[in-house]
């Protein structure tokens, strides 16, 4: 493949087509399909251009931010969960998010959170005019970052997505100035997230050592066919639990999940239901896309730019056929023997033993320490916890 093959097929890939203008993006592109987490960027940018200008600075910012989280559900298309159209996987920028009916779905869940927090911190009147520029820029941050997480395809993706939903959250901690109890939150916060990302990072790192990619349907590939001695398993194992150490700072769960209490006492309310539903949910799918992806092989989908493919898919769905189509997928005798595999029946066996002892843990202690607490914060920092264990 040549250099111009190569940046017509990353043309293609980001908009849909090569002719046209750079408006010209059709619905099964890389952009077409990241539509609502563009439009959180550029709210987000809207917002932070509003505080160069002093003419602006009476303007309430709180329009801007409501007008672009509704605008962020709406390109989400809610609807195309409920019409019966048959949403085939797609891996989107060269495979590194996938967008199909769960990433709409998380989509949904946390851009319509977003704008019933916007609404939230209009009625309560936290924050004021002078910090709500800054306050919803962090909030449709974290919430991007979010919207990444539920669709990630990559263990880099992970990360990354990990850090943007998190490094906004720290700082929303400590939101109240002035106030010794959200500074030290906040800092708390943040020395437990640093610490939890630098051990997932590790994990990801033996991860990449060890199999040779981090793109989660090749993993899962690879692991399926290589073969796994005692030493290959011991470093995959530890691998798996340095990654779930990062997800379980993210979901709080027991024995990760020491910040959550003080983070929640010392922050104010609206960021305490910020982190207890948005953040919660996002990790749940987060757990969701590794546990499949490390010991499930993926379907093909279509590849971005195909609209034969997808129209023949809207035309199936029409006519009550909700079946993929054969050529859409690998022959079967091909994959089932690989997806059937020893190695993929170890790791799930593996994944599922770990999510119920964190699963487990994390119900008994949530619950039987919330009935100690005599700050209505810190009960609802147990009834956090308890309920990601369920």
């Amino acid at each position: 493949m040549n250099i111009h093959e190569l940046v017509s097929d990353l043309i293609v890939n980001t908009k849909g087509t090569a002719d046209g203008g750079f408006l010209a993006i059709t619905r099964d592109s890389s952009l077409g399909a990241f539509l609502p987490e563009l439009v959180i960027c550029l709210t987000i940018v809207l917002l932070l251009t509003v505080r160069l200008f002093d003419g602006l600075k009476n303007f309430n910012v709180f329009w801007v931010a409501l007008a672009g989280s509704i605008a962020g559900f709406v390109l989400a298309e809610p609807l195309r969960l409920f019409q019966g159209e048959a949403i085939l996987r797609m891996e989107i920028f060269t495979g590194m998010l996938v967008y199909d009916s769960f990433t709409i779905y998380m989509r949904l869940v946390l851009l319509g959170f977003a704008v019933l927090f916007v609404i939230f911190t209009k009625l309560s009147g936290i924050p004021d005019r002078e910090d709500a520029a800054d306050i919803y820029s962090l909030v449709l941050g974290a919430t991007l970052g979010m919207c990444l997480m539920a669709s990630a395809n990559h263990l880099l993706m992970v990360f990354m997505a990990i850090e943007m939903a998190s490094v906004p959250s720290y700082v929303l901690a400590g939101m109240l100035k002035g106030r010794r109890q959200g500074s030290e939150a906040a800092l708390k916060y943040a020395v437990f997230g640093a610490g939890a990302a630098g051990v997932m990072l590790y994990g990801i790192s033996l991860i990449a050592g060890l199999v040779g990619t981090v793109h989660l349907p090749t993993l899962a590939v690879q692991l399926a066919e290589m073969p796994l001695d005692a030493g290959s398993s011991m470093v995959l194992g530890l691998a798996g639990l340095m990654i779930a150490v990062g997800l379980a700072f993210k979901l709080s769960a027991v024995p990760f999940h020491f910040w959550c209490p003080d983070v929640f006492e010392g922050a104010c309310a609206e960021v305490n239901a910020f982190l207890s539903i948005a953040s919660k949910a996002a990790a749940l799918a987060l757990l969701v896309r590794i546990a499949i992806g490390f010991g499930t092989i993926q379907p093909a989908g279509v590849e971005p730019g195909s609209a034969d493919a997808q129209h023949e898919a809207v035309a199936m769905a029409s006519s009550g056929l909700f079946a993929i189509a054969d050529e859409l997928l690998p022959p079967k005798e091909e994959t089932a023997a690989v997806a059937d595999s020893a190695n993929l029946q170890d790791i799930r066996s593996f994944i599922s033993k770990l999510i119920a002892l964190l699963a487990v843990i994390t119900c008994t202690f949530g619950n039987l320490a919330a009935y100690g607490q005599t700050n209505i914060k810190r009960m609802l920092a147990y009834s956090t916890i308890a309920h990601a264990g369920y």
